[in-house]
């Protein structure tokens, strides 16, 4: 069934990334119409950030920002819409997605001080003293090595740590950042009222008190017990005292935080009856973006780093990766994996193989042919963490391949391959782990359909290649910006949600749509033998699993 909203109707979302904040707004039919942006350290110099962050000189690997930048850049950005002449009345829901894993410390008393906010003055005054630290922890922060290993052993390990919560303890992680403040700055975790996230901390500014942290985002916090969608004793015990009560409770993803809060309607001439739907992390915002909304759906984004994440009803936690509540339907899980080694490696193959030019590389890669003639190549010009291998290339020769089976089949190590073996090797190879990683992390095979993003999503040999080996077809959605787009189609979401009393499958909202939107989609479909691909991946996750045994760190 189609689920459609009002004809004048207007859905907003924002984007509080690391280094701006962005608003991208919708009409009824989905499409884009108004965008823009703050950057905070150009257009908020006199935080004197550097890239918006605060990196801590002696090199302990502390980086935080400043909260009131965050603050600031909410009333710069809403001014920037009233210059665009958004028609705010026309808003029927406001949603938002934060940098995930940023923390915010509210100071006893300033539940108050949120309500009661004056529309005559600009927020930054009024909240300049809510904070019991006014520097929030973000997820480049890698300072909390001991917090986490703390957390992992009152759980019983790192792997009973990610069953329970999605994933095991990382640095970034808002639990570890959590027990430092509590251990190094007792009187801060005293004088919290209330932690938020990014994501809720922006929505707790639209609604005027404190809005819950939903359950996509706190995935994200080694806090949450990701089967039963609460907060999990045993991981709060670990992590400081009385922290329950510092969280608050959890909340749906659609579901509403509360009304535009009075300040807004007055000073922006919002609709009294605007819903702010609950804010949620990048990274989901991110699947929302790019339409993800089916048990099957896998997005690839090719970036400086590769990122996976797709939807699955069955996700199986490990030490690798992470799962999180799905941020488009509370039933299902969406899980995600992180490689290092992405563009850089592939442009290291392009500059050393095929004379700097990406149309030569495309040309190599054509000449060369599936399967590669058996020659598996792993490129790792940083450490990976997945697998966790260090700096290195290793190079192999299948004997014999010929993608029937495995049984009886050798290789050998090269030193080198020819310039088209070597490029369709740093393209197969990282394609292959992929689909490994993936299928062992619960997703099926083969994917429903395949998303893909990232600089590379431009590169027609490369998206053939990703339906060829996954064996199915390879969408690109032709929109930047996909965690604020997001985040405007789940407030479109969350308000058809309220309005219908239940869930719907935010599906529902694209029927008829997706080549006619901010979502139009281009298609490659597989060519070749999946099957074949299937046995050179398992000859590749032998190979991959002698070499962590024999390179990489237990």
């Amino acid at each position: 069934m189609e689920y459609s909203l009002p004809d004048d109707a207007l859905s907003l979302g924002f984007d509080s990334s690391t280094q701006s904040l962005k608003a991208t707004v919708l009409d009824a039919n989905l499409n884009t119409v108004a965008s823009e942006i703050v950057h905070f350290d150009s257009e908020l110099p006199h935080y004197s950030t550097k890239d918006a962050v605060y990196r801590d000189p002696s090199g302990n690997g502390r980086i935080v920002s400043p909260t009131l930048m965050w603050v600031e850049a909410l009333d710069l950005l809403l001014g920037k819409l009233v210059k665009a002449k958004v028609d705010f009345g026309r808003i029927i829901a406001v949603s938002g997605s934060g940098q995930q894993h940023g923390s915010v410390y509210w100071k006893k008393g300033s539940s108050a001080t949120l309500a009661s906010l004056n529309p005559k003055r600009p927020l930054l005054p009024q909240l300049s003293d809510a904070f019991a630290t006014k520097e929030s922890p973000i997820w480049m922060d890698s300072s909390t090595t001991v917090q986490c290993r703390e957390i992992e052993r009152a759980v019983g390990g790192a792997l009973e740590l990610s069953q329970i919560t999605g994933s095991r303890a990382y640095e970034r992680f808002t639990g570890p950042q959590i027990r430092k403040i509590f251990e190094t700055q007792t009187d801060v975790y005293h004088d919290t009222e209330r932690i938020s996230l990014v994501s809720s901390f922006m929505a707790s500014l639209l609604i005027g008190g404190y809005a819950s942290i939903d359950e996509a985002d706190a995935s994200g916090m080694n806090l949450m017990d990701i089967k039963q969608r609460i907060w999990s004793k045993m991981a709060l015990e670990a992590t400081a005292p009385g922290l329950e009560e510092k969280l608050g409770k959890l909340a749906p993803s659609h579901a509403v935080a509360g009304l535009m809060a009075p300040y807004f309607v007055e000073r922006f001439q919002f609709n009294k009856r605007c819903l702010v739907i609950q804010w949620s992390g990048d990274n989901p915002n991110s699947l929302a973006g790019l339409t993800l909304n089916t048990p099957g759906d896998l997005a690839i984004s090719l970036g400086t780093s590769d990122t996976i994440f797709g939807i699955t009803n069955e996700p199986q936690p490990s030490l690798e990766g992470h799962v999180f509540s799905n941020p488009v339907d509370p039933s299902c899980y969406m899980v995600m994996l992180c490689y290092k080694n992405g563009s850089l490696t592939r442009e290291d193959v392009r500059n050393r193989c095929a004379d700097q030019s990406w149309d030569v590389f495309n040309k190599l890669l054509e000449e060369a042919p599936p399967l590669n003639g058996g020659k598996l190549g792993f490129y790792y010009k940083e450490h990976e963490i997945l697998p966790p291998l260090p700096v290195g290339f290793h190079r192999y020769v299948i004997d014999n391949f010929t993608g029937n089976s495995l049984d009886e089949l050798k290789e050998h190590e090269v030193e080198e391959f020819d310039a088209c073996s070597e490029v369709r090797a740093i393209i197969e190879g990282q394609l292959l782990s992929m689909r490994a990683h993936t299928e062992r992390f619960g997703m099926p095979s083969p994917p429903r359909r395949i998303i893909a993003t990232g600089g590379a999503s431009a590169n027609n040999c490369i998206l053939n290649a990703i339906a060829s080996i996954f064996g199915c077809a390879v969408y690109t959605v032709q929109q930047p910006d996909s965690a604020s787009l997001g985040a405007a189609l789940r407030a479109a979401h969350g308000w058809l949600c309220n309005e219908k009393g239940s869930f719907v499958p935010i599906s529902s909202m694209y029927e008829n749509k997706l080549e006619k939107t901010s979502l139009a989609c281009k298609l490659s479909m597989p060519a070749g033998d999946a099957s074949k691909y299937t046995m050179f991946m398992k000859k590749r996750v032998e190979i991959e699993n002698r070499l962590v045994q024999e390179l990489g760190r237990h």
